[in-house]
């Protein structure tokens, strides 16, 4: 063993969408950092769909871009299609994606890591954790290299005792092509923590070349639709569309006769699939009766014939994929590059981490992405960007970040993750918000960039950017409400005009161009939907300010929780094992019902009068 001669804040394990996001919030915050992954080349791969954003998923971009973070500005310039999902129905649900040239957008995070200052990049492979007194002090490396640290951030992605499936094929593997991480499932077992087990797939890949489009719809995208709220002056890449085709009777029958050779129906698969995300055996099973299931043909590069065809992701053999891919009309020639595998890997057991996303049994250690349960680029970039932050802010003796539930869709998951009993791989969807109307994807900066720019991930030209916008619309708001027009021999304030279904503020625009002002597309769509929605906006916000004295009711490290009378006994041992910060927290754990809360809330006056 070696040890490496200089000493860090932050280590991030891991180059994944966690990983880069981790490594930059910390270094950016002025921490010592270095990111150790398994392969340089590998850094901010994208092992499954070549796309961020989607429903709810999308939201979460802009949010860390609003904090600071960097997948929006890396989708940006690396996009090849970009898309607003559901723009027929309310702004609560739109939702930006965009297809990636996957490749590109590797080398691009590469690079911004790579030019970031207070952060070092070196391939290596974690196997074992270095813990005294409770606390990290440093890692081990299959390398044999010993790494001095004040914190840790684990972003393992679903390379923990990594196992792939191919029909009756089982490999080791994080992901096709690469190695598993063994020894560090045993080394957190060894420190208490208690591992699960998940399962994902990914569908296979096709040569473009092979694809009969004629026999597709065609799927185009849209030049305005962008995740960044800063402007880097990149021009954009070539766009291209995607193409949508359907599974037929002759798919549905390949399946079913070949269904007991897919390891999920074989039993030779343990680990829980995304009930959401259904491969495509499960999907002829659970919907029978469905004559057709969707297919998306995506391209997953500007420089590569490859295909990802979304919609039958299998862990069928070979031989089978080839036969149902054909089955398709579109595909009926196509060759497949890559087939479609499951994988299984380890996941630490909710329960195990708090708000800060930092673990309970050891401190210093954060957990962020596929460890924590969750599926998806997203959801992990989100949480890498909070353990970042938390991890920098534990080394510079700051308090944590933790963003509520009234606040964003990243504060809806962590408290998802850290209240809730995963039975599933997580998923983020609108549905999860209760608040959905105030965390919607064009509001971000507003709710968030304050918090970006107090920590130092945000700087001062970004920050009166934001101010100037902020003004813009409380002073037209303000001034809109007292202009009025007649309409139908009616007088009517230009407020109330626009809370009209039919109306828009560039139509508006049109009609009194002498009264109104034009403030650009962002700020006049704000003013908008504060105007169409003042009703719902108001109720909401009056039901966080009824909520949020629950929220603020802290349980200090120094309570008993076990000495509490009157709790019952799943109550007691769910407490126990999540370990809540405040009551609101407390409330939502599953197992815990309102007489617990009632009883701890008690208990807790108690405790403060002593």
């Amino acid at each position: 063993m070696w040890k490496y001669p200089v000493d860090y804040d932050v280590i991030i394990m891991g180059g994944g969408h966690a990983g880069c996001e981790a490594a930059l919030a910390a270094a950016r915050m002025g921490a010592k950092a270095l990111l150790l992954t398994m392969n340089l080349d590998t850094i901010a791969k994208m092992s499954c769909n070549p796309a961020v954003g989607g429903v709810a998923k999308g939201h979460i971009v802009r949010e860390i871009d609003a904090l600071g973070g960097e997948m929006a500005k890396a989708i940006d310039c690396t996009g090849i299609q970009f898309r607003m999902l559901n723009a027929t129905k309310g702004p609560a649900v739109w939702a930006p994606r965009a297809q990636a040239d996957k490749a590109a957008y590797q080398v691009e995070m590469k690079h911004r890591l790579e030019q970031t200052a207070n952060l070092e990049i070196k391939q290596g492979t974690v196997e074992e954790l270095l813990v005294s007194d409770g606390r990290i002090v440093g890692v081990v490396t299959k390398e044999g290299v010993i790494y001095h640290t004040k914190t840790l951030v684990i972003s393992s992605g679903t390379f923990l005792r990594g196992l792939l499936h191919i029909g009756e094929t089982n490999l080791s593997g994080g992901r096709a092509g690469d190695q598993p991480s063994v020894g560090l499932s045993a080394d957190l077992e060894k420190h208490g923590f208690q591992l699960g087990r998940l399962k994902t797939g990914t569908p296979p890949r096709v040569n473009k070349r092979s694809i009969d489009f004629s026999l597709t719809e065609e799927q185009p995208g849209d030049p305005d639709v962008k995740f960044s709220f800063d402007d880097e002056d990149r021009p954009r890449l070539p766009q291209v569309s995607c193409h949508i085709t359907y599974t037929t009777q002759e798919t549905k029958q390949i399946i079913l006769a070949n269904i007991h050779r897919s390891p999920m129906y074989s039993g030779k698969i343990t680990g829980v699939g995304p009930r959401y995300c259904p491969s495509i055996e499960d999907k002829m099973v659970r919907f029978a009766d469905k004559e057709r299931h969707q297919i998306f043909l995506e391209p997953e590069g500007l420089n590569t014939q490859e295909v990802y065809v979304n919609g039958v992701s299998s862990s069928l053999p070979f031989d089978v994929q080839l036969q149902f891919i054909h089955s398709i009309p579109a595909l009926r020639n196509a060759e497949i590059m890559r087939p479609a595998y499951a994988i299984e890997y380890d996941y630490v057991v909710s329960g195990q981490i708090d708000a800060s996303l930092e673990t309970h049994r050891v401190k210093g250690l954060f957990l962020a992405g596929q460890i924590n349960g969750t599926s998806g680029y997203e959801e992990a970039a989100g949480q890498g960007l909070i353990a970042g932050i938390n991890a920098a802010n534990s080394v510079l003796g700051r308090p944590p970040l933790i963003l509520q539930r009234s606040e964003a869709y990243i504060g809806v998951m962590i408290d998802d993750l850290t209240t809730k009993t995963l039975d599933e791989p997580y998923r983020m969807f609108t549905s999860r918000a209760e608040y959905r109307l105030l965390l919607r994807q064009d509001n971000a900066d507003l709710r968030l960039r304050k918090y970006g720019y107090d920590i130092g991930l945000i700087d001062a030209a970004r920050y009166a950017k934001l101010q100037h916008k902020q003004r813009a619309i409380e002073e037209e708001t303000e001034r809109l409400s007292k202009i009025y027009k007649h309409v139908g021999g009616h007088g009517f304030s230009l407020a109330q005009l626009l809370c009209r279904p039919d109306n828009t503020y560039s139509k508006l625009f049109q009609e009194y161009p002498e009264s109104m002002a034009d403030h650009g597309p962002e700020i006049n769509f704000q003013i908008e939907l504060n105007f169409k929605y003042a009703g719902y906006i108001s109720r909401q916000t009056t039901e966080i300010a009824k909520l949020s004295h629950t929220e603020n009711i802290l349980i200090p490290d120094d309570f008993n929780i076990a000495s509490v009378q009157g709790l019952r006994i799943e109550a007691r041992q769910k407490l126990l094992q999540n370990k809540p910060q405040n009551l609101g927290q407390a409330s939502r754990i599953s197992g815990v019902s309102p007489a617990d809360i009632s009883v701890l809330m008690i208990a807790l006056m108690r405790h403060r009068e002593r």
